[in-house]
């Protein structure tokens, strides 16, 4: 790739970054103001999954293969940090979210517009020792739901291909994610919660 293209690309980056934290302070603003009084708590970028990796162990066959210095495990930071989490004080059950905003398909753009991993960055919460890591610490252990939920914003709510793709990787599973699309409010995310989240932390 080129140095104009890789420009191109990092303009194209730098501006999907900006879309993405402007799609969390909604959510944030949202949420916050919802749980006033209630005995939910809404963390921004909560740091309970922070160090998952560092305590990790492995063979003595691996670790005589690779680099293994000395691991300061009060000072390591090596695992995941979500987008928010929502807490309930009373009994202290957890469900960890995502917030993945893209552009996407729709009306008057090519199928190019589609381009974008942000959604595919999402499948390690698919992965066992995640699966695992966000069941023990947030409590939340009925397999009818996932330990988790994403929120989907922008065009990516409306992308005909994005939209199968991402209902096939959460075949059985269509209540863990939600498409924030453009002509929703508020009221539709909270109701989303409401109904299909909230009663498994209770």
């Amino acid at each position: 790739m080129g140095k104009k293209a890789l420009s191109g690309r990092d303009n194209w980056q730098e501006q999907g970054g900006t879309k993405a934290l402007q799609a969390e302070k909604n959510l944030y603003v949202v949420f916050r103001q919802y749980f006033e009084g209630t005995d939910y708590v809404l963390h921004e970028k909560p740091k309970h999954l922070k160090n998952l990796y560092a305590k990790v162990q492995l063979s003595e066959d691996v670790l005589s293969q690779i680099y293994n210095p000395l691991i300061d495990l009060k000072k390591t930071k090596w695992g995941v940090s979500p987008d928010f989490a929502i807490e309930n004080k009373r009994t202290g059950k957890i469900l960890f979210g995502e917030i993945k905003r893209q552009d996407g398909w729709v009306e008057d753009k090519n199928p190019s517009a589609g381009r974008g991993n942000a959604h595919e960055r999402l499948c390690k919460l698919f992965t066992p020792g995640l699966l695992n890591a966000y069941r023990e610490i947030g409590g939340i252990y009925s397999n009818d739901i996932l330990p988790f939920w994403v929120v989907f914003e922008g065009d990516i709510t409306r992308d005909p291909k994005r939209n199968r793709e991402i209902a096939f990787w959460f075949n059985g599973y269509d209540k863990n994610y939600f498409m924030w699309r453009p002509n929703m409010t508020a009221d539709d995310l909270t109701e989303h919660f409401d109904l299909y989240l909230k009663p498994y932390l209770d």
